[in-house]
């Protein structure tokens, strides 16, 4: 059996809302009132109340975010905590709201996909510098005009998951109406003990959010509330280190290059790496991409320094690292 067989996550079943309580409201709400909503209703009645859990197999299935993300290692060594104590328990992965802190483009957000990839379950990817009223998350009142459920019913109802990891990208950047405060839902969501009674201001049916894995991205914590910082573990990520940058670098042209029948070598060349390894990991894909496009365009298949090179009226905060 190989090692990525042992790692397959496995699924157990949560029940997140009662299909009695779904046929009841949708009793109390004629479809003249709000068609969407009626609809929505008859729509969870047919998909049912139960989602699966993912269970991890083993405390090391987080391992190779080690080599794909080598500058979290720090969030990588406390999320396996919380592995071994799931495995211990054969209970579903679970640990507490995690903030990641840091500047702009050093990954957080890839770090946050790569983590529900490795964990087998759903992802959700929430912008909170363009929201604009609280109801995104928790949803708006069904008696207002073009109201719907928040994100967080939307991701429950719709998806196959009751634990899938919710990104909250820029949570330091949420603004908006004071009245209808982003991060007002979150006071509740991220408690468990509160987040078992989940109620979607449009849906208007108890449902258990306490499953869901909280996720959240800032490059400044002052702005944030106390009471929410409390209730997270807060780690500041630093920018990856030269061997770290040069990893990431090498990983990211060897995933291209095997995706895409170009006739790129599978080893790039060192020089090359070095200049890409100077750039933040936000910006390395797209200047990789354009990197292969410019040497298709002179006729190659192998990258040269000057693939890279910028245009004159462009801006860079790119560093170059020796090795």
């Amino acid at each position: 059996m190989s090692t990525a067989e042992i790692r397959i996550p496995l699924a157990d079943i949560r029940e997140i809302y009662c299909v009695a309580d779904v046929e009841k409201a949708l009793e109390e709400s004629p479809a003249s009132r709000n068609e969407s909503l009626a609809a929505l209703y008859d729509r969870m009645k047919k998909l049912g109340g139960e989602r699966f859990v993912i269970k991890p197999s083993s405390a090391d299935a987080l391992d190779p975010l080690y080599e794909s993300c080598p500058n979290f290692s720090e969030v990588i060594d406390d999320l396996k905590k919380y592995m071994a104590l799931a495995v211990s328990g054969n209970e579903p992965v679970h640990f507490t709201p995690i903030l990641l802190l840091g500047e702009p483009g050093i990954g957080k957000t890839h770090f946050a996909k790569c983590l529900a990839e490795t964990l087998g379950t759903g992802y959700e990817f929430v912008s909170m510098s363009s929201l604009t009223a609280g109801w995104i998350l928790s949803g708006s009142s069904s008696q207002w005009s073009n109201a719907k459920p928040g994100k967080v019913a939307s991701a429950l109802v719709g998806g196959d998951y009751a634990n899938p990891l919710m990104v909250l990208d820029e949570v330091d950047k949420a603004g908006g109406d004071s009245r209808y405060d982003p991060m007002g839902a979150l006071y509740g969501l991220l408690e468990r003990d509160t987040a078992r009674a989940f109620k979607d201001e449009f849906i208007e049916v108890e449902m258990d959010a306490s499953h869901i894995l909280w996720v959240s991205t800032a490059n400044d914590e002052r702005s944030l509330p106390e009471p929410i910082l409390n209730r997270m573990n807060v780690y500041e990520v630093p920018r990856p280190d030269d061997d770290a940058a040069y990893r990431i670098a090498c990983r990211l042209y060897g995933e291209i290059v095997s995706a895409h029948d170009w006739g790129f070598p599978e080893e790039p060349p060192r020089e090359v790496m070095e200049i890409l390894a100077g750039l933040p990991p936000r910006d390395m894909r797209k200047r990789l991409m354009a990197a292969f496009g410019s040497a298709k365009l002179d006729g190659r298949s192998e990258l040269k320094t000057r693939d890279f090179d910028l245009p004159r009226n462009s801006k860079s905060g790119a560093r170059r690292i020796g090795f």
